[in-house]
């Protein structure tokens, strides 16, 4: 079972969640939080699989969450963040912070649903979630300095590239591409130098923004 702790200030909010989640099979909502003091305070008692977390809350929002969770010694569960607004700035900051994810509060519980076991699968749901017009605008942004040319990236590196964007894990990779577990690690390990950055959320979002997915 998928342990999830919903943190909206808004009490229909929180509660329509709970109730639509609490129809699936394998997801239950164990615990809400009020603003994301509340969310803080709960995360490590609660230890949540998944914390499906709004971005607009009184006192500390939810990238304001984020960042608390990103410093030691706290551990960050993976996050989801949920919106009323389609905030491409919103979108690179909380994805760049760490979060799984980002939804509008209109998404189908289809796609909540699957979001969130991708999310408890160690999973960056990142293109599957966002609507193609967020996508579309966070390709043209420059937000970042880019370096990297298409060519510098191999065949095979672009294989990895377009997986690790749809969420895919290293297993999973080598699966789909007949290599070895090590292999797939060695070409993340590269594609994250290449890129410059550290870790697969952000090499998926400079890669996008530079419009090499």
């Amino acid at each position: 079972m998928i342990r999830v702790l919903v943190a909206d200030d808004q009490t229909l909010v929180r509660q329509g969640i709970k109730a639509l989640l609490d129809l699936s099979p394998d997801i239950r909502v164990v615990a809400e939080a009020v603003n994301g003091d509340d969310a803080l305070r709960q995360i490590i008692p609660v230890a949540p699989d998944v914390l499906l977390l709004d971005v607009r809350m009184p006192g500390r929002n939810g990238l304001d969450v984020l960042r608390v969770l990103g410093e030691p010694p706290h551990v960050m569960p993976p996050t989801i963040l949920l919106t009323t607004f389609d905030d491409e700035e919103v979108v690179y900051e909380g994805l760049s912070l760490g979060a799984r994810a980002f939804l509008l509060k209109d998404v189908s519980l289809e796609r909540l649903e699957a979001a969130i076991r991708a999310a408890a699968d160690d999973k960056n749901f990142l293109y599957a979630v966002l609507n193609e017009d967020t996508t579309q605008r966070l390709k043209r942004k420059d937000v970042m300095d880019f370096d990297l040319q298409s060519d510098e990236l191999t065949g095979r590196e672009f294989d990895v590239l377009r997986l690790m964007s749809a969420g895919f894990n290293n297993r999973e990779i080598a699966d789909m591409l007949t290599l070895a577990e090590g292999t797939v690690k060695n070409y993340v390990s590269k594609l994250l130098a290449k890129l410059g950055v550290r870790d697969r959320t952000r090499a998926v979002l400079k890669a996008a923004k530079q419009g090499l997915l």
